[in-house]
């Protein structure tokens, strides 16, 4: 069967929005490297939905919280893609990452977190330094809820200082991000693939 991913876009900016987004433009080429490797890619955008505030699976009437983490937890490869606010991940973004919280608690008879198995990759885009520092974050935000993180899973583009030009705008994607996206692409199917075959051991194993 072949490998799903869920691309969780976390841009501030809904469908109705009439401006391009940069983090879509991020996804879509994921979403064609990712192709390649035979990973069917599905896409959420957050700002679409009721998310709501909480560290729980279901935090009660006009949550689509529930819907989306069935989503998460359907696919072997999570994609959170964020633009870069005030230095940080998006707000949205910290809201998904905040309700998977929960995964701490929800586990199998042998221990094991219901996210096991799946791996995580991120995506980043933003018009000043700091793709390193909200990279950082999501991983050591999606390890704790027990996803795993390939090598050189991040792809990432931030425009120069005090700058305006958005990712979005660029007439050519740089060579230097094609290649990371490439390399998310092929480490993240693999691991992901590897898993699916076999997944972690539990407690007592």
């Amino acid at each position: 069967m072949p490998l799903k991913a869920l691309a969780l876009n976390a841009t501030l900016k809904t469908s109705e929005s009439k401006d391009a987004s940069s983090t879509d433009r991020m996804i879509d080429l994921i979403d064609k490297a990712m192709s390649a490797h035979g990973v069917e890619t599905g896409v959420l955008r957050l700002a679409d939905f009721n998310v709501k505030p909480g560290v729980t699976s279901d935090e009660g009437a006009g949550d689509d919280w529930p819907d989306i983490r069935a989503k998460v937890l359907g696919a072997d490869i999570l994609v959170m893609a964020t633009p870069i606010w005030l230095g940080q991940p998006s707000s949205v973004c910290k809201r998904a990452l905040e309700r998977m919280d929960a995964f701490l608690e929800e586990t199998d008879d042998q221990g094991r977190m219901v996210s096991y198995g799946r791996v995580a990759a991120v995506a980043v885009v933003g018009n000043e330094d700091g793709a390193h520092h909200v990279s950082a974050e999501l991983f050591q935000a999606l390890n704790d809820v027990g996803f795993t993180i390939p090598a050189n899973a991040v792809a990432y583009w931030v425009g120069e200082a005090m700058g305006s030009t958005n990712f979005v705008d660029l007439d050519k994607v740089p060579k230097v991000v094609t290649k990371a996206v490439d390399m998310l692409a092929r480490n993240t199917a693999h691991l992901a693939g590897l898993l699916k075959a076999k997944q972690y051991p539990g407690e007592g194993s």
